[in-house]
């Protein structure tokens, strides 16, 4: 960045302001609250988040520093809950997604099924593709076992993730089939589960880091086997 296009010392410290701010009105929103999902506090907090990051910015900007915290943004949280508080009907929404990473072992799991299905006269022919071959193995097998073993499918685990979220009604039979999930509201959501292997790396960094520093401590002495 040149220096015409650098923050000043004042913009950085009226953006340092905003921050204390924004933190004394997250502060005084959170002793105000009035349930779990107060919607005064999930403002407080964009707002905490929005002035964290722009005083951040101009910090590396003006003197190339970082500050030491790291307040997630709203796009990364779920916005306030406005569901019913004892739904009668829960809808389960799960995505994985999978790489398909050894395409002759999925076809040749596909040909077994195939094989089976021939014996009783109802193989469809299918397994020659790896189109063809998935339809064969989610119509085999329940989702959460093809999770367990896909690998065996030549296939390679992605993220994934889990929403319960809530109904005020259990829908008609065939209600929702032609659209199933155009009405995924995530303010509607009791609770969510998260897997991918962005959470692994943050682990395996601190990990790392904690080795390095093990390492360059010449000072360590080995532990006494007589204590």
């Amino acid at each position: 960045m040149s220096d015409a296009a650098q923050p000043t010392a004042a913009e950085v410290r009226a953006a340092a302001e905003a921050v204390k701010t924004a933190l004394d009105r997250h502060l005084a929103a959170v002793e105000r609250r009035s349930g779990e999902d107060d919607p005064a506090v999930y403002e407080a907090f964009n707002e905490l988040a929005a002035a964290a990051e722009t005083y951040d910015e101009l910090l590396y900007d003006r003197y190339d520093e970082v500050t030491p915290f790291e307040i997630p943004g709203a796009e990364e949280s779920l916005p306030p809950y406005t569901g019913p508080e004892e739904p009668n009907g829960l809808s389960v929404l799960i995505r994985r997604d999978y790489a398909v990473v050894e395409p002759q072992r999925l076809l040749a799991q596909a040909q077994r099924i195939e094989a089976a299905d021939d014996e009783i006269g109802s193989g469809t022919g299918a397994s020659g593709t790896v189109h063809g071959a998935l339809g064969l193995l989610f119509g085999e097998f329940e989702p959460d076992e093809i999770a367990s073993r896909h690998k065996e499918f030549g296939l390679e685990e992605g993220d994934s993730t889990l929403w319960v979220t809530a109904a005020d009604e259990a829908p008609e039979p065939g209600e929702w089939l032609e659209a199933p999930f155009e009405q995924a509201d995530a303010q509607r959501v009791v609770c969510r589960f998260d897997v991918s292997a962005v959470f692994d790396d943050e682990i395996d960094d601190g990990v790392d880091e904690l080795d390095a520093d093990l390492d360059e401590d010449e000072d360590l002495e080995p532990l006494d086997a007589d204590r």
